[in-house]
Formats: C-alpha cells, sequence, structure tokens
C-alpha cells in the first residue's frame, strides 16, 4: 500500500525580497518554518530552506537504509551518527543543488572498517532519497567507525 505525506508552503511577494513558511506538515510535528531566497543563498539567519530540509531527510533516510543494511550483516549498530550536507549553488543552468554528502560515525561491534564502508556506500545506493537524487546530483559517504 503507497504511503503519502504533504507539507503546505505559502509565499508572499517576489522572490528577492518576498517570504514564506512551511505551514503545515502531514505528521504536525513541525509548522510556521520561516524560508526566504537569502536563508538558502545567503547567511540562513534562523530561517530555513529547501536545502536544509532536503539535507534532514537524506540524513534520516540513509541512517535508516544503514541500520538496515547492518542488522541484515549481523552487526546491528549502537549508535549511527549521520551529518548530510547540501550544496546549492550558480550553475551555468542557474541555481541548482548539486550535492548531498554524507558522514556517517558509528559504534557497531563486531566489524572492520572495511565492510563498515562497504555496507553505508550500499546504504547510499538503497536509501529511498538518495535514489530520487542520483540522476541529477553528486551524492558521496564518508563512513568511520566510533
Amino acid at each position: 500500500m503507497a504511503i503519502t505525506r504533504f507539507a503546505e508552503a505559502t509565499w508572499n511577494g517576489d522572490l528577492i525580497n518576498g517570504s514564506g513558511s512551511i505551514d503545515y506538515v502531514s505528521s504536525g510535528a513541525f509548522a510556521r518554518m520561516p524560508v526566504t531566497w537569502a536563508s538558502r543563498t545567503e547567511e540562513h539567519n534562523g530561517r530555513t530552506s529547501p536545502e536544509e530540509l532536503m539535507a534532514s531527510a537524506h540524513a534520516a533516510c540513509f541512517s535508516m537504509a544503514f541500520s538496515a543494511q547492518l542488522a541484515r550483516n549481523s552487526t546491528p549498530a549502537t549508535k549511527l551518527a549521520v551529518k548530510c550536507v547540501v550544496t546549492f549553488d550558480k550553475t551555468d543552468a542557474g541555481w541548482r543543488i548539486t550535492r548531498s554528502d554524507l558522514t556517517v560515525v558509528g559504534t557497531v561491534a563486531g566489524i572492520d572498517q572495511a565492510k563498515f564502508a562497504e555496507l553505508a556506500e550500499n546504504a547510499k545506493v538503497g536509501c529511498p532519497i538518495s535514489s530520487a537524487l542520483r540522476e541529477t546530483i553528486t551524492l558521496s559517504v564518508d563512513a568511520k567507525l566510533a
């Protein structure tokens, strides 16, 4: 059965001087998050951006995919600390998301660094957010055992 989620956003004014907000998400987990063009292309000043939300989604998705890979290897993680850095850059084609770089530090018993890195790469490839992004941007993962 397919699962759907939604988000609602509002924008007022032009791109450069206007502002908006992420008004509501289907889970109710967060609401009324301000966003501006400047929060995407300059300092965030306490406002979010679509790229920050994409980084959040990719970090969470990857952590779940990697957890599953480690469990299938009979080396379940005690802890995976994941950071995702999404790059938004002006290219010849205009402003684009160009990269999503994952870093993971894991506490996992019974595994060596080489296998840990291999499974992290598999998780990067198998993560549904990575699958949605891989045709258009560069994806990387740097995996280290704690």
